[in-house]
């Protein structure tokens, strides 16, 4: 993995941190699976203060783009897997409100497939 800082740019480092890898794991060039350094390490290669590179880990996990695995380590994330995971949780989110709502399985996927036509533009 490399990684380089830009002095000079406007964006603040745990943005380029975050952006680079972002990129990279889009690319291909970090493939799924692949382990991240540990912030302190990342850190220092760069040297930046842990608590930059950290922020930017932050962001790339709620991006879904990498995963921590506790010990393990941080990982490169199967995108679909993250885009999958958060799918399901607003498909179950919707069920139960609609089932609040007093709507039958029925009403609830026309419901749905209205606002899918709507959003796929069909």
């Amino acid at each position: 993995m490399t990684l380089k800082i830009d002095i000079d740019d406007s964006a603040p480092p745990y943005e380029q941190v975050r952006a680079r890898i972002s990129e990279q794991a889009r690319s291909g060039e970090l493939p799924v699976g692949y382990r991240l350094p540990t912030v302190r390490g990342l850190a220092e290669s760069l040297g930046l203060a842990a608590n930059t590179v950290a922020k930017a880990y932050r962001a790339l996990e709620a991006d879904g783009v990498i995963e921590t695995r506790g010990r393990h380590g941080t990982f490169v994330a199967a995108a679909g897997s993250a885009a999958d995971r958060e799918l399901a949780l607003a498909a179950q989110a919707y069920a139960e409100r609609a089932r609040r709502l007093g709507q039958g399985e029925d009403a609830a996927l026309a419901a749905v497939r209205d606002a899918l036509r709507a959003a796929y533009g069909e």
